[in-house]
């Protein structure tokens, strides 16, 4: 982050909500990270200073992430979408540029649909919220999510060491070259002590139903009136393109850019070409 970042707190009724700002001018940006160990300043490390420049900056650590502990409750799709509007109004933003990674580009995408009239455009990197799985898969799935044996215990004792947090990262975040790994692992490592585990969110344990999804967005990408930027790594295994290219095309006149050997953390894989995508878009 950059020396003038600040670390603001949001009191909620249940807890601290923590967002980074920085920069001043310009169209309003609120960058919206990932869900599990993400956060803030994993995600957007090398995004923020960038468009700090010459804009304010607000990147929120989703509650029970980051700097957004303790938080007594659920922190649902429906409470995060909360969060995204607090965050606005917090600050008097009427109308603001939304960046989202992952979980936060699921809710990039929600806000977009829910209140199209405070949002100017939209960046969506490897969105959720966009994706169904095959029967059995899914309900093995759901499962998982509501054992905390398997979402968080499990998890937990598979990235207690660095070199666990290694191969995590290459394995499902960043499958190519990247120049500042050994950074990037300890940022993951140091998160990971700081929680206590490698647990999912709240968000990605109840957007699946027994049935269905019960977030889903795709009915309802074609009402998203802003224009919109979807980016997607071609490596990814978290959210795979095929995903991300049909939403493409459900949401009108929407531009998809394609990120050749890049994973599901395509800004931290790619951080001057996806700063110069997102930077270009926004202006």
């Amino acid at each position: 982050m950059t020396p003038s970042a600040e670390h603001d707190v949001i009191e909620q009724p249940e807890g601290r909500l923590v967002v980074t700002r920085a920069g001043t001018g310009g169209t309003p940006v609120l960058l919206l990270s990932g869900g599990g160990i993400d956060n803030a300043a994993l995600s957007w490390s090398r995004l923020l200073p960038d468009l700090a420049r010459d804009r304010a900056v607000y990147a929120p650590d989703w509650p029970k992430q980051g700097r957004s502990m303790p938080w007594h409750g659920v922190a649902d799709h429906e409470r995060l979408l909360r969060v995204v509007a607090t965050v606005l109004d917090h600050y008097d933003l009427e109308r603001a540029d939304l960046v989202g990674l992952s979980q936060g580009g699921a809710l990039a995408l929600a806000t977009a649909i829910e209140h199209p009239e405070r949002v100017r455009r939209l960046v969506a990197m490897a969105p959720a919220g966009i994706i169904s799985f095959p029967p059995v898969v899914h309900q093995l799935l759901w499962l998982t999510a509501r054992l905390p044996l398997l979402h968080d215990t499990l998890p937990s004792m598979m990235v207690r060491t660095r070199d666990q947090v290694a191969r995590l990262v290459r394995s499902t975040l960043i499958p190519g070259p990247v120049e500042d790994l050994e950074e990037i692992v300890d940022e993951v490592m140091a998160e990971v002590q700081r929680r206590g585990g490698g647990s999912s969110s709240d968000w990605q344990n109840h957007s699946i139903g027994f049935w269905r999804m019960r977030v889903d967005l795709r009915p309802r990408l074609h009402t998203i009136t802003c224009p919109t930027l979807l980016v997607q790594g071609d490596k990814d295994r978290g959210v795979a393109p095929r995903h991300t290219q049909a939403a493409a095309r459900l949401i009108p006149g929407a531009r998809l850019e394609m990120v050749p050997g890049a994973g599901h953390w395509v800004n931290r894989q790619e951080p001057e070409l996806v700063n110069r995508l997102v930077r270009d878009f926004l202006d």
